[in-house]
Protein backbone atom coordinates (compact mmCIF):
# COMPACT_ATOMS: atom_id res chain seq x y z
CA UNK A 1 0.00 0.00 0.00
CA UNK A 2 1.02 3.24 -0.91
CA UNK A 3 1.83 6.21 1.19
CA UNK A 4 -0.62 8.25 -0.37
CA UNK A 5 -3.47 5.50 0.49
CA UNK A 6 -1.86 4.72 3.91
CA UNK A 7 -2.35 8.53 4.59
CA UNK A 8 -5.92 8.50 2.73
CA UNK A 9 -6.90 5.49 4.80
CA UNK A 10 -5.91 7.83 7.92
CA UNK A 11 -7.82 10.76 7.30
CA UNK A 12 -10.94 8.56 7.02
CA UNK A 13 -10.71 7.03 10.03
CA UNK A 14 -12.42 7.70 13.60
CA UNK A 15 -9.12 6.57 15.28
CA UNK A 16 -5.88 5.04 14.23
CA UNK A 17 -4.35 2.95 16.99
CA UNK A 18 -0.76 1.79 15.50
CA UNK A 19 1.43 -0.07 17.67
CA UNK A 20 0.76 1.56 20.74
CA UNK A 21 2.90 0.33 24.22
CA UNK A 22 1.75 1.68 27.43
CA UNK A 23 3.70 0.74 30.75
CA UNK A 24 3.64 1.28 34.50
CA UNK A 25 6.96 0.17 35.73
CA UNK A 26 7.95 -3.06 34.59
CA UNK A 27 4.02 -4.11 33.65
CA UNK A 28 3.94 -3.90 30.12
CA UNK A 29 -0.18 -2.86 30.04
CA UNK A 30 -0.42 -2.63 26.03
CA UNK A 31 2.08 -4.72 23.85
CA UNK A 32 2.12 -3.17 20.20
CA UNK A 33 -1.52 -2.81 20.30
CA UNK A 34 -2.81 -1.97 16.73
CA UNK A 35 -6.38 -0.52 15.91
CA UNK A 36 -7.90 1.13 13.64
CA UNK A 37 -12.21 2.68 14.10
CA UNK A 38 -13.35 3.64 10.80
CA UNK A 39 -15.27 6.64 10.40
CA UNK A 40 -18.97 5.92 11.34
CA UNK A 41 -17.70 2.51 12.58
CA UNK A 42 -19.25 1.34 15.37
CA UNK A 43 -16.44 -0.95 17.59
CA UNK A 44 -16.97 -2.74 20.71
CA UNK A 45 -14.37 -4.14 22.86
CA UNK A 46 -14.71 -7.14 24.80
CA UNK A 47 -12.03 -8.37 27.09
CA UNK A 48 -11.36 -9.23 30.25
CA UNK A 49 -10.57 -7.09 33.29
CA UNK A 50 -7.02 -6.18 34.00
CA UNK A 51 -6.51 -6.44 30.13
CA UNK A 52 -5.89 -3.23 29.11
CA UNK A 53 -9.49 -1.34 28.10
CA UNK A 54 -9.48 1.29 30.19
CA UNK A 55 -6.03 2.82 29.44
CA UNK A 56 -6.71 2.33 25.82
CA UNK A 57 -9.93 4.53 26.32
CA UNK A 58 -7.39 7.13 28.49
CA UNK A 59 -4.56 6.77 25.86
CA UNK A 60 -8.00 8.05 23.38
CA UNK A 61 -9.36 10.54 25.22
CA UNK A 62 -5.63 12.30 25.84
CA UNK A 63 -5.84 11.54 29.43
CA UNK A 64 -2.64 9.84 29.18
CA UNK A 65 0.34 9.57 26.56
CA UNK A 66 1.83 5.90 25.42
CA UNK A 67 5.50 5.17 25.82
CA UNK A 68 5.83 4.28 22.40
CA UNK A 69 3.24 3.82 19.08
CA UNK A 70 0.96 6.42 17.98
CA UNK A 71 -2.20 7.51 18.28
CA UNK A 72 -4.07 9.54 16.10
CA UNK A 73 -8.01 10.49 17.34
CA UNK A 74 -10.08 13.11 15.53
CA UNK A 75 -10.14 16.92 17.97
CA UNK A 76 -13.94 16.29 18.31
CA UNK A 77 -14.35 13.49 20.76
CA UNK A 78 -16.14 12.85 23.87
CA UNK A 79 -16.52 9.98 26.46
CA UNK A 80 -20.00 8.62 27.93
CA UNK A 81 -18.92 6.64 31.62
CA UNK A 82 -20.36 3.86 33.37
CA UNK A 83 -21.46 6.78 35.89
CA UNK A 84 -23.38 9.71 34.25
CA UNK A 85 -20.91 11.99 35.83
CA UNK A 86 -23.44 14.80 36.07
CA UNK A 87 -22.82 18.09 38.45
CA UNK A 88 -25.33 17.55 41.51
CA UNK A 89 -25.54 21.41 41.46
CA UNK A 90 -26.77 21.98 38.23
CA UNK A 91 -29.84 20.95 36.30
CA UNK A 92 -29.97 19.34 33.10
CA UNK A 93 -29.78 21.50 30.76
CA UNK A 94 -26.36 23.17 32.12
CA UNK A 95 -25.33 20.00 32.83
CA UNK A 96 -25.20 19.14 28.59
CA UNK A 97 -24.71 22.55 27.56
CA UNK A 98 -21.18 22.43 30.36
CA UNK A 99 -18.51 23.59 27.48
CA UNK A 100 -20.34 24.76 25.08
CA UNK A 101 -19.41 28.35 24.18
CA UNK A 102 -21.87 30.96 22.07
CA UNK A 103 -24.96 32.48 22.05
CA UNK A 104 -27.08 29.49 21.10
CA UNK A 105 -25.40 27.08 23.45
CA UNK A 106 -28.96 26.96 25.69
CA UNK A 107 -30.80 26.07 22.77
CA UNK A 108 -28.00 23.01 21.50
CA UNK A 109 -28.49 21.64 24.79
CA UNK A 110 -32.11 21.45 25.13
CA UNK A 111 -32.06 19.82 20.94
CA UNK A 112 -30.05 17.36 22.44
CA UNK A 113 -32.12 16.40 25.51
CA UNK A 114 -34.81 16.60 22.78
CA UNK A 115 -33.05 14.29 20.69
CA UNK A 116 -32.53 11.66 23.60
CA UNK A 117 -36.32 11.79 24.50
CA UNK A 118 -36.10 14.36 27.61
CA UNK A 119 -37.57 17.24 26.24
CA UNK A 120 -39.84 19.08 28.91
CA UNK A 121 -36.47 17.78 31.67
CA UNK A 122 -34.60 20.44 30.86
CA UNK A 123 -35.21 22.38 34.68
CA UNK A 124 -34.71 18.62 36.48
CA UNK A 125 -32.06 18.14 38.82
CA UNK A 126 -30.51 15.55 38.84
CA UNK A 127 -31.36 13.72 42.18
CA UNK A 128 -34.97 13.73 40.66
CA UNK A 129 -33.55 11.35 37.31
CA UNK A 130 -34.11 7.83 37.28
CA UNK A 131 -30.38 6.00 36.10
CA UNK A 132 -31.68 5.72 32.47
CA UNK A 133 -32.83 9.12 32.06
CA UNK A 134 -29.71 10.18 34.22
CA UNK A 135 -27.72 8.47 31.24
CA UNK A 136 -29.68 10.32 28.64
CA UNK A 137 -28.67 13.56 29.72
CA UNK A 138 -24.90 11.99 29.86
CA UNK A 139 -25.28 10.99 25.83
CA UNK A 140 -27.05 14.84 25.07
CA UNK A 141 -24.10 16.02 26.79
CA UNK A 142 -21.55 14.15 24.84
CA UNK A 143 -23.15 14.40 21.70
CA UNK A 144 -24.06 18.02 21.63
CA UNK A 145 -20.82 19.27 20.52
CA UNK A 146 -20.80 17.11 17.02
CA UNK A 147 -17.40 14.97 17.89
CA UNK A 148 -16.36 12.53 15.31
CA UNK A 149 -15.07 10.22 18.18
CA UNK A 150 -17.34 8.67 20.74
CA UNK A 151 -15.93 6.67 23.37
CA UNK A 152 -18.39 4.20 25.68
CA UNK A 153 -17.25 2.95 28.50
CA UNK A 154 -19.57 0.86 29.85
CA UNK A 155 -22.79 3.09 30.06
CA UNK A 156 -25.52 0.82 30.01
CA UNK A 157 -23.39 -1.84 32.93
CA UNK A 158 -25.58 0.01 36.42
CA UNK A 159 -29.06 -0.15 34.22
CA UNK A 160 -31.86 -2.68 34.63
CA UNK A 161 -32.45 -5.22 31.52
CA UNK A 162 -35.61 -3.81 30.27
CA UNK A 163 -33.81 0.55 30.66
CA UNK A 164 -30.61 -1.38 29.00
CA UNK A 165 -32.58 -2.16 25.71
CA UNK A 166 -33.88 1.17 25.53
CA UNK A 167 -30.80 2.26 25.48
CA UNK A 168 -29.68 0.25 22.67
CA UNK A 169 -32.25 1.24 20.65
CA UNK A 170 -31.57 5.18 21.33
CA UNK A 171 -27.65 4.69 20.88
CA UNK A 172 -28.75 3.14 17.47
CA UNK A 173 -30.74 5.91 16.41
CA UNK A 174 -28.22 8.32 17.57
CA UNK A 175 -25.63 6.70 15.40
CA UNK A 176 -27.79 7.54 12.01
CA UNK A 177 -28.27 10.62 13.23
CA UNK A 178 -24.43 12.06 14.17
CA UNK A 179 -22.51 9.59 12.23
CA UNK A 180 -19.80 9.45 14.42
CA UNK A 181 -17.67 6.78 15.01
CA UNK A 182 -18.28 4.93 18.23
CA UNK A 183 -15.87 2.56 20.71
CA UNK A 184 -18.14 1.00 23.02
CA UNK A 185 -16.45 -0.82 25.96
CA UNK A 186 -18.62 -3.65 27.58
CA UNK A 187 -18.39 -7.25 29.25
CA UNK A 188 -21.66 -8.03 27.84
CA UNK A 189 -21.17 -10.47 24.66
CA UNK A 190 -24.92 -10.21 23.93
CA UNK A 191 -24.82 -6.41 23.96
CA UNK A 192 -21.88 -6.50 21.69
CA UNK A 193 -23.41 -8.68 19.28
CA UNK A 194 -26.62 -6.15 19.79
CA UNK A 195 -24.91 -2.85 18.63
CA UNK A 196 -21.51 -4.02 17.03
CA UNK A 197 -20.24 -3.15 13.61
CA UNK A 198 -17.61 -4.96 14.73
CA UNK A 199 -16.38 -7.07 17.84
CA UNK A 200 -12.40 -6.97 19.05
CA UNK A 201 -11.22 -8.75 21.54
CA UNK A 202 -8.51 -7.96 23.87
CA UNK A 203 -6.26 -10.09 25.82
CA UNK A 204 -2.67 -9.29 27.69
CA UNK A 205 -2.48 -6.24 26.21
CA UNK A 206 -3.30 -6.57 22.51
CA UNK A 207 -6.25 -7.10 19.90
CA UNK A 208 -5.87 -10.93 20.30
CA UNK A 209 -9.26 -11.32 17.37
CA UNK A 210 -11.57 -9.42 15.30
CA UNK A 211 -15.04 -9.86 14.42
CA UNK A 212 -17.33 -8.05 11.69
CA UNK A 213 -21.08 -8.23 12.73
CA UNK A 214 -22.71 -8.31 9.33
CA UNK A 215 -26.08 -9.55 10.88
CA UNK A 216 -29.87 -7.52 10.54
CA UNK A 217 -31.10 -6.76 13.83
CA UNK A 218 -33.44 -9.63 13.41
CA UNK A 219 -30.25 -12.36 12.75
CA UNK A 220 -29.03 -10.37 16.02
CA UNK A 221 -31.61 -11.62 17.99
CA UNK A 222 -31.74 -15.27 17.20
CA UNK A 223 -30.81 -17.41 14.49
CA UNK A 224 -27.70 -19.59 13.82
CA UNK A 225 -24.99 -17.01 12.76
CA UNK A 226 -25.82 -15.06 16.00
CA UNK A 227 -25.09 -18.22 18.09
CA UNK A 228 -21.73 -19.31 16.07
CA UNK A 229 -20.90 -15.62 16.50
CA UNK A 230 -21.49 -15.96 20.50
CA UNK A 231 -19.87 -19.37 20.68
CA UNK A 232 -16.47 -18.04 18.63
CA UNK A 233 -16.24 -14.78 21.32
CA UNK A 234 -16.91 -16.87 24.21
CA UNK A 235 -14.19 -18.99 22.71
CA UNK A 236 -11.92 -15.74 22.54
CA UNK A 237 -12.49 -15.02 26.26
CA UNK A 238 -11.53 -18.00 27.47
CA UNK A 239 -15.22 -19.23 28.52
CA UNK A 240 -16.32 -21.80 25.93
CA UNK A 241 -17.46 -23.79 29.15
CA UNK A 242 -20.22 -21.23 29.30
CA UNK A 243 -22.43 -22.41 25.64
Amino acid sequence: MSAATVASARQRAGAVIDHVVRRFGPRVVLDHLSLTIAEEELVVLLGPSGCGKTTLLRLLTGLDRPDGGTVEVPVRRAIVFQGDRLLPWQRALPNVALGLSGPDARQRASAALAEVGLAGRERAWPKELSGGEAQRVALARALVSEPELVLLDEPFAALDAITRLRMHNLVRALRRQHHAAMLLVTHDVDEAITLADRIVVMSQGRIAASHPVPLSAAEREAGAAREDLRAALLADLGLANQL
